[in-house]
């Protein structure tokens, strides 16, 4: 019997990959365990190795059987069938884009699947109709449809009761110890617990160390959690189309350079990934500026955008995605020639599945790091996005209720949280059985709940020793993708024999003059906008501050500008240190005040010019840097030949700045989705969901805006030569400060100004934290 249904397999592979397809032998243990066996199988294997041809394969085999879920009972029949009873297999997937690579994959194979996710709601009673009467072989759903209220409360049981096979798809994601935890994922736990005896499992992934495999299998397991349960098939991660190397160059300005220069000599067509948002855009607009044809794709983009960079890569129409790790997990792309990183990501296991994109089909394929001083402190900023600390989640259990649901805004005006890193808590809550997602919010369900330190002591503490592992990745004298495989635990691991350690380097560190002063130039130019305020948050009633609603024209700011963002591979070095705590307060440096002139001169001239030229400059009184605040607006002052009229000053000198400014190198944006977990950031179909760097309260980024507003409300004055000086104003005020964070110092302060007659508000910064 075993026999038959490795040849029926064969043939659905065939059917699937081709005329000249086989199996491998670990991909038929797989089918095997799963289709004779009924078994759970965690696959943990390269990228390529055909994954996804195991849980398509078992699909077709087990809906051709038509067995019921459970064990047969005396009388059944369990010969072939159309469906026979037997559900459709449900695959929970990380990304959008996985989602499309993978129904079109089906397809091909004769199977028919759907998708269930936020981008098709108008679909959702179809599919489900279509579920119910047999016509739907593979159902695709994100792992947030896990814990969305209706699907959970309405579709989910049903669901459960009937999968023929769950597949778990980048099933690192189950585990807190694996580069991209998310919550929801562990929702699986539930949907396990549900399905009828014999149900199989596939887990599916290709970036676990032997703590994630363990971690995974145990959460795979029977209701026994006995790992000895699961099958485990474990592979050699060696990627024989791979060479791998490194190139250090000095600065931001070299390795675009360095880019420019030789982009035309990587094969075929690829992926440059960068560790921001920033980075990627300007690293894309600097190569179309040498004449390359590329796209940027980052979480902050809109879906259909990301669609069509993702399709102009795969048609071979641009030579690269300029990319975040939003453009991770999933992207299939078999002839993918390079992928190239500028800076690195934070630990070898999430480096591997990057370059993991590349050389699936074709021969070979280079894969280069371009490393950057500033990397460590954007893995420091990913790191702050780490579980909160007890008190502020025992203060959000406190604002729960058991009988009537609170919404997420509702709750920041209650803790000094931003909105992903407050949701991303709640789901972990949710998983943990403290609270319960519901319409409307969340709702508290009394069952006790601890607070684990230690262990989130020892996953900050993994995540450090990832770190560091990358540091030694750039600079090891020895075999780079045995380096990885030894990093991934993998027990084959040999020199491969082609990398730039075994087989000398293939690109040198050379760039062109020409290349290096277009860089410097493209990254030398200041100017950054800072967008106006236009609604108050919600929830700021709660918080004793009367303010609701859009903020009224008359107390709006203008858009404003600043030298650059923290984050910027240009200037953000520099105001990075700059503005660094350890940095004493000074007077502006003549470079920065130089290119502080350079922005208001093209403010005043360029494509977007001010509405009306400012008459006047006030500054922002500086708790933290006086005398950098302070020297600045005289500098414009005299520059611009305007009056100083003054500073607004805070309300309690001595007390500590409410916007502080604890200067972090970090993204925009965040791969994955929002940072979730334990253990840091995720990236999900938006890319990293990560904000920007810069100031924090506390123990990490900055909070929510409704706690900016209630603890800016009351924290600055309005001195009376100073009201007088803006009473007479005919035109806009220059509102000079060293860091726009959160954006709310500049909001509250121009509504001051306006209030006490200023025409208009231009918000002038060194820096945007972000």
């Amino acid at each position: 019997m075993r026999e038959s249904v490795r040849e029926r397999a064969e043939e659905v592979l065939r059917r699937l990959a081709g005329e000249h397809a086989r199996l491998r032998e670990d991909q038929w243990r797989a089918i095997e365990a799963l289709v004779v066996d009924r078994r759970r199988v965690l696959c943990v294997q390269r990228t390529g190795w055909g994954k996804s041809a195991v849980y398509f394969v078992a699909t077709a085999l087990l809906r051709e059987r038509g067995e019921p879920a459970g064990p047969p009972t005396a009388g059944e029949h369990n010969g072939p069938g159309e469906h026979g009873g037997h559900g459709p297999t449900v695959i929970v997937s990380p990304l959008l884009a996985l989602m499309r690579n993978q129904v079109e994959a089906a397809g091909r194979a004769g199977i028919r699947a759907r998708t269930i996710n936020s981008a098709n709601l108008d679909e959702w009673d179809g599919i489900t109709a279509e579920i119910h009467a047999g016509a739907v072989d593979v159902l695709l759903i994100s792992p947030e449809r896990l814990n969305n209220p209706d699907f959970r409360d309405t579709v989910l049981p049903k669901l459960a009761a009937t999968t023929g096979l769950l597949v778990v798809d980048e099933a690192h994601c189950v585990s807190d110890w694996g580069h991209d935890f998310r919550p929801d994922y562990r929702r699986l736990r539930t949907f396990l617990a549900n399905l009828p005896t014999r149900t199989p499992v596939l887990a599916t992934t290709a970036t676990a160390n032997a703590r994630v495999t363990t971690d995974v299998a145990e959460q795979l397991g029977t209701t026994s959690h006995d790992p000895d349960d699961v099958l485990v098939l474990r592979g050699s991660l060696d990627r024989e189309s791979l060479r791998l190397g490194v190139v250090d160059l000095p600065s931001p300005a070299h390795r675009l350079g360095w880019l420019a220069d030789h982009l035309d000599r990587l094969p075929g067509s690829g992926i440059v990934y960068t560790l921001t948002v920033a980075a990627a855009g300007e690293t894309a607009d600097f190569l179309r500026s040498r004449g390359y044809p590329v796209a940027a794709y980052t979480g902050q983009a809109e879906d259909a955008d990301r669609r069509a960079a993702e399709q102009d890569l795969l048609d071979n129409k641009i030579k690269a995605l300029v990319a975040t790790s939003a453009l991770g997990m999933g992207f299939d792309k078999p002839d993918l020639g390079f992928v190239v990183h500028l800076g690195a990501p934070p630990s070898p296991i999430a480096y591997y599945q990057q370059v993991g994109r590349a050389g699936r089909a074709v021969a070979h394929a280079e894969v280069l790091l371009l490393p950057g001083v500033e990397d460590a402190a954007i893995w420091r900023y990913f790191a702050s996005l780490a579980f909160p600390p007890e008190d502020r989640v025992r203060t959000v259990l406190a604002a729960l209720r058991a009988d009537r649901p609170t919404s997420t805004q509702a709750l920041e005006p209650v803790v000094d949280l931003r909105r992903a890193r407050l949701e991303m808590m709640l789901k972990v809550l949710d998983v943990d059985g403290a609270v319960r997602r519901v319409r409307g919010g969340w709702l508290a369900t009394g069952e006790p709940w601890a607070y684990d330190e230690a262990r989130l002591r020892r996953v900050a503490q993994a995540r450090a020793v990832e770190q560091q592992a990358m540091r030694e990745y750039a600079t090891t004298p020895g075999c780079r993708l045995r380096y990885l495989r030894e990093r991934l635990d993998d027990d084959t691991a040999t020199d491969c024999g082609r990398c730039d350690r075994c087989a000398g380097p293939l690109f040198d560190d050379a760039v062109s003059d020409p290349a290096l002063a277009a860089a410097q130039a493209f990254l030398g130019r200041p100017g950054a906008v800072v967008p106006p305020k236009k609604l108050w948050p919600t929830g700021l009633d709660a918080v004793g501050v009367p303010l609701k609603g859009r903020i009224p024209a008359g107390e709006q700011a203008l858009a404003g500008r600043a030298v650059g963002r923290l984050s910027d591979l240009g200037w953000g070095g520099r105001l990075r240190a700059l503005l660094d705590p350890a940095t004493l307060d000074a007077p502006v440096p003549d470079d920065v005040a130089a290119a502080v002139v350079e922005v208001l001169r093209d403010w005043a001239h360029g494509d977007d010019p001010w509405p009306r030229r400012p008459v006047g400059v006030v500054a922002v009184g500086s708790r933290r840097r006086p005398r950098l605040v302070g020297s600045l607006a005289e500098r414009i002052a005299a520059v611009g030949r305007l009056p100083l009229l003054g500073q607004v000053h805070p309300t309690d000198p001595a007390a500590p700045a409410a916007d502080p400014t604890a200067v972090q190198a970090g993204p925009a944006a965040g791969p994955a989705g929002p940072a979730a977990g334990p253990a840091g950031p995720a990236a999900g179909p938006a890319g990293p969901a990560a904000g920007p760097a810069g100031a924090g309260a506390g123990d990490g980024p900055r909070g929510n805006s409704a706690q900016r507003v209630r603890a800016l409300h009351d924290a600055f004055t309005v001195p009376a030569d100073l009201a007088d000086a803006l009473a007479g104003l005919a035109g806009p005020v220059l509102l000079v400060d060293d860091l726009v964070d959160s954006g709310w110092t500049m909001a509250i302060v121009a509504r001051l100004l306006r209030r006490h007659g200023a025409p208009d508000v231009l918000p002038l910064a060194l820096a945007i934290a972000g």
